[in-house]
């Protein structure tokens, strides 16, 4: 099993829409007020070029089966990013592709001298939510900046130590 992580590319957008919309449609999701319905769903590559800004994907085998990201959500504070479009084909959770994509966002965000990484997530998500915790992540009372996903009803953030 080979994984490779790299940045997004246009040719990957119709692919990693797919896959975002699939993993919502497998638990459910495809509501309002989730990704599936973000004008940026279809254009990921092209939504991620700013500064201080990333995509990752997660290549398999040389095939596409994941991604995640890193953006400036409106209101956050200067010194936090939201961690975004964290989306797996099904056939592949639970294998480490989700961690090895977290892992190399929370080194981003260092990078890029973010001292805190938000995100937004769902009680059907589960499993991510389990995830998140293991790397980190703490619950908060209530949502940070604007994100317009109003159907995430469970936030998270996650401190990052001098050292990562």
């Amino acid at each position: 099993m080979e994984l490779k992580i790299r940045e997004i590319t246009c040719s990957d957008n119709e692919q990693m829409a797919k896959i975002l919309r699939d993993s919502l449609e497998d638990f459910g999701l495809n509501i309002p007020g989730t990704a599936y319905f973000d004008e940026s769903t279809d254009r990921l590559y092209q939504s991620f070029q700013g500064d201080k800004q990333v995509y990752y994907v997660a290549e398999l085998n040389g095939e596409l089966v994941g991604g995640v990201g890193l953006y400036p959500t409106q209101g956050l504070p200067s010194d936090t990013v939201e961690l975004v479009k964290m989306y797996v084909k099904s056939s592949c959770r639970g294998q480490g592709v989700g961690k090895k994509l977290m892992l190399q966002c929370i080194e981003k965000a260092s990078d890029f001298g973010y001292e805190k990484i938000y995100l937004e997530t769902m009680p059907e998500l589960s499993a991510a939510v389990s995830a998140y915790e293991k790397l980190g992540f703490v619950s908060l009372d209530k949502p940070l900046g604007d994100t317009g996903h109003f159907s995430c009803t469970i936030w998270m953030l996650r401190t990052l130590s001098l050292s990562e």
